[in-house]
């Protein structure tokens, strides 16, 4: 069967674990998304998860006889992968070399004759794994009340999307299933440039991409204090992917799309249509190949010019 491999011109050699290009079919034999998605019921119907379902809110091995010392990164045996980072003193934080320092306060406690306990918390709305509102950097929009709960929720959230990753070097691609098979390499010395946009060759139609870049290599976003050699858009490769390519959601590995000299220029790119969201600081490490749904929920929060996200990947 004949396939359609999109790559940059300098590509590297895939790992022996990458999806086999004669997975995938042309573009003129791809199944509509009606189709493929019969198929993928029908193959989940025949061919169910090994691992049984459990509808207990805290799944096993954790229970009143083991408390649960570790948030986990997969659910449902390993159906559903959490991409957000969990919230703790050591997150980095924008400019700060020693993190987002305390956050979470217990109000109340049992332990001292309350009835329950109430914890509070106070921190940026723009810490960990984030969305950007268009207030974030235009005042007459924050006036206007595009906040992060006016967000378009059919953008950072789709049934059934690709994801290909291959090895250490290349990015990872959510698009709909309705697009061609893509094999896309970053290269992993440079920042995202029109010239990088370029090579990636992203097809039209294209709408949500979750950049894997150095900072996921480098676990940036496990080290408490904040470095601005990260990876990110600068203004060229930014204005781009606004003019070229019909993607609507950006999501990256660390605090900010653009990079730390082009930061506020970049953001104007971005967010001045109100079209594009920014989903910032992504958990993408140790993410495998396949088909998923990707959601992302920020909390409704008027007046908010960004919010904190729970994002997550779900194999169909």
């Amino acid at each position: 069967m004949k396939t359609t491999r999109i790559a940059s011109p300098n590509t590297n050699s895939l790992s022996p674990n990458s999806i086999s290009l004669t997975d995938f079919p042309a573009k003129s034999s791809v199944m509509t998304p009606p189709l493929l998605t019969c198929a993928l019921l029908l193959a989940h119907a025949l061919f169910p998860l090994t691992a049984a379902t459990s509808n207990a809110a805290y799944p096993p091995p954790y229970g009143i006889d083991q408390p649960c010392t570790s948030a986990a990164e997969v659910y449902g045996g390993g159906r559903i992968i959490d991409i957000s980072h969990r919230y703790h003193p050591d997150l980095p934080a924008w400019e700060s070399p020693d993190g987002i320092g305390r956050f979470l306060w217990l109000t109340r406690s049992m332990k001292n004759g309350s009835v329950a306990n109430f914890s509070e918390m106070k921190l940026s709305a723009h810490t960990g794994t984030h969305v950007d509102a268009p207030g974030h950097v235009f005042d007459h929009y924050f006036d206007a009340g595009f906040d992060a709960a006016s967000l378009d929720l059919d953008v950072l959230n789709d049934v059934y999307a690709l994801v290909f990753l291959f090895d250490a070097w290349s990015l990872v691609v959510t698009c709909w299933l309705n697009g061609d098979a893509l094999v896309v390499d970053v290269p992993r010395d440079t920042n995202i440039t029109a010239e990088v946009m370029k090579s990636l060759n992203i097809p039209k139609g294209v709408r949500r991409v979750l950049f894997r870049t150095l900072n996921t290599d480098r676990g940036l976003m496990y080290k408490k204090a904040f470095d601005t050699s990260y990876v990110g858009f600068m203004n060229d490769g930014a204005q781009w992917l606004v003019d070229n390519t019909d993607i609507k959601l950006v999501g990256v590995d660390y605090l900010s799309v653009a990079t730390f000299d082009d930061l506020l220029s970049c953001h104007l790119i971005f967010l001045e249509g109100r079209e594009i969201i920014p989903v910032e600081g992504l958990k993408l490490d140790g993410v495998e190949p396949g088909i998923y749904s990707v959601h992302c929920l920020p909390l409704r929060l008027v007046g908010a010019e960004g919010s904190p996200v729970r994002c997550i990947l779900i194999k169909p």
